[in-house]
Parts: structure tokens; C-alpha cells; sequence
């Protein structure tokens, strides 16, 4: 029994020298408590909604106030009905509202006009959340509003349902569920491969004794640092084209001719982003278990927070921001967007940048870190 102390001692001492993984074991579960709790959330609000209002007569107005009034949906006008399409093909807009030039004589004319409802299918929840709300749209409020008589007329001219309102889903019409998560599920992939393996690189080498070794060689600390990327950035560019193949072979995923330049820039991108950001965690890391928590705590969060399951949308404004500096949020924005929407590379360049720079920086911190615990 006062071995079994002993051990049960030993390991106690062992994990209170050891701080950082202290903290990870109170911290994870409080960040992950509080995501779950105030973050994510499946019932999106504010959606940008892009309009066009040929009629601008009092019937379309109505329509348009109810829209305000019931804060749902953010409108915005544009110019013309192709520029809606646009809009929501860049991720500017998740929604659209076509009002044609003549709803009010066709209103009038008791021939039930059609109002067009288009919606973003990229993210089927989405999707479903807002064509729930496109009751909005023929609110009894509006409706009874456009009952009238005519002084010509015995009786009241405009039908018990006033208009008629199409939806058309874009880009995603069926609905299918793998055209949302396996674009996703690709980069969940690269960013477990790419902070794994990067993230024990260097660490594996303190802990082997090996670094002293390789540092009195004639190789200096930046040739050092992009030595240790660039194996891993051939591993994990083969590993996401074999991934994104796979998805195309088995799920059906769309891969239009448009998309290769795209996907290629991704790919080197975000392999750069996630692997120089491994590299980071393995210098600051004292050992491979370090490295390994701070991995998963990074990988975590990044799935709950990116848009890859729950909308960016229905988050609280004060944890959206955080969703923007984090990598993963802009490579599903890309892919799903090149891939899917066949959105135009000029609409993501924001979303490239971000990646590009958050690599240059991380390489950058890795080397000013190795330098700093070398002196």
C-alpha cells in the first residue's frame, strides 16, 4: 500500500510542476462550457438580405416595412436582380427579395403576382431557418393592408391571398447535407493532421536531447525553422487533395472547372497557416503532452466557432469577432464558396490574405520564440 502512495505521490508532483497542463485541465472545460452555453446557438439572426423593389409603390413598401419591423432579415438594396444572385454568391448576402416592376397593376388586377424569395442553400440549417421566416412576407399585417374597394367595382377587388411567394434555393437546391459538412470535414482533417504533427516537431527534439546537437551544425535557427515546416507541407498538401478526392469520389461533392485555381491556393495557404501554427505550439511547448493539449484546445473552439456546424449568424455579437481570427473560419468560407457557389476568387481575396498573413506571422513568432530560448 505505501508503494501504491508512493506512485500516487509522484504523479501528483509531477502534474504540479507541470502548470500549463493544470490550467488546461480547468480552462478547456470552462471555454468549452461557456461556448456551448452562450455562443452556439442554432436559430440565426440578422441575415443580410439583398432587395430589388422595381415597384416602389405603396403595396411594396408594406412589404419591405414588415421585413424592417420584424428584425429578422437586414435588407440592403441593389441594383438589379442578377446583382442579388451575385451578392449571394459572394457571402455578402444570404438572402434575396426580387419585387418586379409590375406587382402593384398585377395586385390590383386580381392575378396574384409573385414575389421572389431567394436563399442561400450553401448551409441547409440555414437554409430552413430562413424559409421558416419568409412568413414574414405575407404577414396578415400586409395582406389585410391590401384589401380595397373600387369605386368602379361592387366589390373588393384583390384575393383573399393578394400575392404568391416563390422561394428558390441557390446553389445547393436538394439540400444535401455532404455538400455542407464534407468540404468542412476537410479542413477539421488537415488542421488535426498539420498541428499534431507540427505541433511535437520540435518539442520531440528537447525531449530526445537531440536540438543541442542539431543547433552546434553549421545550419542557422531560420534554416532550422523552415526545415521543419516544409516536410509537413508536402505530407499535408497530399493529404488534402487525397481527402478532397475521396469526397468527390464517394459524396458526389461538385468540383467545377473554376475551382482549381481556388483550391490550390487553399491549399497552400491554409496548409501554411496550420503548420507554422503547429511549429509555434511546439517551441513554446516543454513537452510532447504540452503540445498535444494546446492542440486540441486550439482545434476545439476552432470547430465550434468557424460556421462549420452552427451559422456564424447565430452567434452573439460579442463572441462573432473571435470567429474571424481564427483560420478555419475562412477556409470553409473559401471552399464552400469556390466549390459550391462557384464564387469569384476576387469575393474571397479578403479570406486568402487572412491566411497568408496568419502563416507569415506564426513563422515569424516561431523563430523570434526559438531564438528567444536559445539565448
Amino acid at each position: 500500500m505505501s508503494i501504491l502512495t508512493s506512485i500516487v505521490k509522484k504523479e501528483l508532483i509531477t502534474l504540479r510542476r507541470d502548470p500549463r497542463l493544470i490550467g488546461f485541465l480547468f480552462f478547456m472545460p470552462l471555454l468549452l462550457l461557456l461556448l456551448f452555453g452562450y455562443a452556439l446557438k442554432m436559430e440565426p439572426k440578422d441575415i443580410k438580405m439583398a432587395y430589388v423593389d422595381q415597384d416602389k409603390s405603396f403595396f411594396s413598401n408594406l412589404i419591405k416595412t414588415n421585413i424592417w419591423e420584424e428584425g429578422y432579415f437586414q435588407l440592403y438594396e441593389v441594383a438589379s436582380q442578377e446583382e442579388i444572385i451575385q451578392e449571394i454568391r459572394s457571402g455578402r448576402a444570404k438572402a434575396g427579395l426580387y419585387i418586379s416592376k409590375s406587382f402593384s397593376k398585377e395586385l390590383t388586377d386580381n392575378a396574384q403576382p409573385d414575389l421572389l424569395f431567394y436563399v442561400d442553400g450553401t448551409m441547409p440549417s440555414l437554409t430552413t431557418a430562413m424559409k421558416n421566416h419568409s412568413s414574414v412576407f405575407t404577414d396578415e399585417r400586409i395582406t389585410n393592408e391590401m384589401y380595397f374597394l373600387d369605386e368602379d367595382a361592387p366589390n373588393v377587388v384583390i384575393a383573399q391571398d393578394p400575392f404568391k411567394l416563390k422561394t428558390k434555393v441557390l446553389f445547393n437546391p436538394e439540400a444535401k447535407e455532404t455538400w455542407f459538412f464534407i468540404p468542412g470535414v476537410i479542413g477539421v482533417l488537415i488542421m488535426q493532421i498539420t498541428l499534431l504533427l507540427a505541433g511535437i516537431s520540435v518539442v520531440r527534439e528537447k525531449e530526445n536531447h537531440t536540438l543541442e546537437q542539431i543547433l552546434v551544425s553549421p545550419i542557422s535557427k531560420h534554416e532550422f525553422i523552415i526545415g521543419k515546416i516544409i516536410p509537413y507541407v508536402f505530407i499535408s498538401m497530399f493529404e488534402f487533395y487525397f481527402i478532397l478526392a475521396l469526397g468527390w469520389l464517394f459524396f458526389n461533392i461538385p468540383f467545377p472547372p473554376s475551382a482549381m485555381t481556388g483550391i490550390f491556393a487553399l491549399s497552400i495557404v491554409y496548409v501554411s497557416a496550420m503548420i507554422t501554427l503547429g511549429l509555434f505550439i511546439s517551441i513554446i511547448s516543454q513537452t510532447q503532452q504540452q503540445a498535444m493539449f494546446l492542440a486540441i484546445f486550439i482545434i476545439i473552439p476552432s470547430i465550434l466557432l468557424a460556421g462549420f456546424l452552427f451559422p456564424l449568424e447565430a452567434m452573439p455579437e460579442f463572441i462573432r469577432p473571435l470567429s474571424y481570427i481564427i483560420p478555419f473560419t475562412h477556409f470553409t468560407e473559401i471552399i464552400r464558396g469556390v466549390l459550391i457557389k462557384e464564387t469569384l476568387l476576387i469575393d474571397l481575396i479578403w479570406n486568402y490574405l487572412f491566411l497568408l498573413g496568419f502563416s507569415l506571422l506564426f513563422t515569424i513568432l516561431s523563430i523570434v520564440m526559438f531564438k528567444r530560448q536559445l539565448n
